[in-house]
């Protein structure tokens, strides 16, 4: 189901697709008894996002009530802890509810407002928590945002804003200091770089347990034993790319959303899988990139300057991210029953030999 057609499944790619109305039924009580002062609490308007990411069950809904004399409506997000089908094998959804919080405190990185979190998930099966809903438009990824879809029509200067205010955000994530976000400590010892990479390694023992894979482990050999020197500390997004980010009628980010696989393992590791997202929604598939979207270079040195940290090394970081998303794409393609294109570890192998 998606917001566009609510009767069909042809562009989900949630974990899980319920009965929305019985959905809005039990989202109802469950949000009259959250909010005391409220009269007659009805949920509408279901639906689930186009686009919608396969790691996670997240639907849209309004909330409508009476609170005195006046009738209310507000726009709210429920985002599902996936049961089955999961993309990675670490449950983080406590994690990413309080990176949210984090955020929102913070207030140097524009998130949804974090409402409600039910931990116990007796009612929808599953831990949920309740967001509010932020209006702006996605650039998706299927098919590529750089061929085609609302981008691809704006003016350039607008692109031009669009690009800008989405790295200025990527970036403000590294004005947030570690030392607030100690519940995202990972395991692999008190070196946070290390926390990162072994999270990695820890996803390839769960997607090759037979140890079959001997190209993607021993490229992440190599990948470690030509790591980076420069290492700047700084909380991991995780999925750090433009798709991840609510885009407002004025060009700039709305929300950056999706913080399901985070880390304090340092900050060019979100810079490098943003580059080399961007480079797989263009030249990795033969499209130009459009005019007014920055450069890789100039990505590189407005993140620098916004964040004041150096982006030196940042070619491994993103071979680095090369390797994840060959990880992932084991993942996905077991997940939706399809053959792999290629052998994992082979992209990555390509990028050191050039390092």
């Amino acid at each position: 189901m998606t917001a566009d057609s609510p009767g069909t499944t042809a562009n989900i790619v949630a974990p899980n697709v319920r009965d929305l109305a019985s959905l809005a039924s039990t989202l109802s009580t469950w949000l009259a008894a959250r909010m005391p002062s409220a009269r007659d609490v009805h949920v509408d308007n279901l639906s689930y996002p186009l686009g919608a990411g396969m790691s996670h069950e997240t639907i849209l809904f309004d909330a409508n009530w009476h609170e005195g004399s006046r009738t209310q409506t507000q726009g709210m997000v429920v985002r599902i802890k996936p049961m089955r089908n999961t993309v990675y094998p670490e449950d983080l959804f406590v994690q990413q509810y309080r990176l949210i919080q984090l955020m929102h405190e913070q207030a140097q990185v524009r998130v949804a407002k974090p409402l409600w979190f039910d931990e116990e998930g007796a009612i929808l099966g599953a831990p949920f928590f309740v967001m509010e809903k932020v209006a702006g438009r996605v650039a998706v990824s299927y098919p590529p945002y750089s061929r085609e879809g609302w981008l691809v029509e704006t003016a350039p200067a607008m692109r031009r804003q669009i690009w800008e205010d989405a790295v200025r955000q990527l970036a403000a994530i590294q004005r947030v200091p570690v030392s607030a976000a100690p519940f995202l400590e990972l395991p692999g010892g008190p070196d946070l770089f290390n926390q990162e990479v072994q999270r990695w390694w820890r996803f390839i023992d769960w997607v090759d347990p037979q140890g079959e894979r001997k190209l993607l482990r021993s490229t992440y050999e190599r990948l470690l034993a030509a790591g980076p020197g420069n290492r700047p500390e700084g909380i991991v997004w995780g999925d750090s790319r433009l798709g991840n980010m609510m885009i407002g009628a004025n060009g700039k980010v709305a929300a950056v959303m999706d913080w399901e696989q985070p880390g304090l393992g340092g900050a060019l590791h979100d810079l490098g899988w943003w580059l080399w997202s961007d480079r797989n929604q263009t030249v990795a598939q033969g499209i130009s990139p459009l005019e007014g979207m920055g450069s890789r270079d100039e990505t590189i040195a407005l993140w620098s300057e916004t964040c004041g940290k150096s982006a030196a090394d940042i070619d491994w970081y993103e071979a680095f991210a090369c390797l994840k998303m060959e990880c992932l794409a084991i993942r996905m393609m077991a997940i939706r029953g399809m053959a792999l294109r290629s052998e994992p570890g082979s992209g990555t192998a390509a990028l050191l030999d050039r390092l």
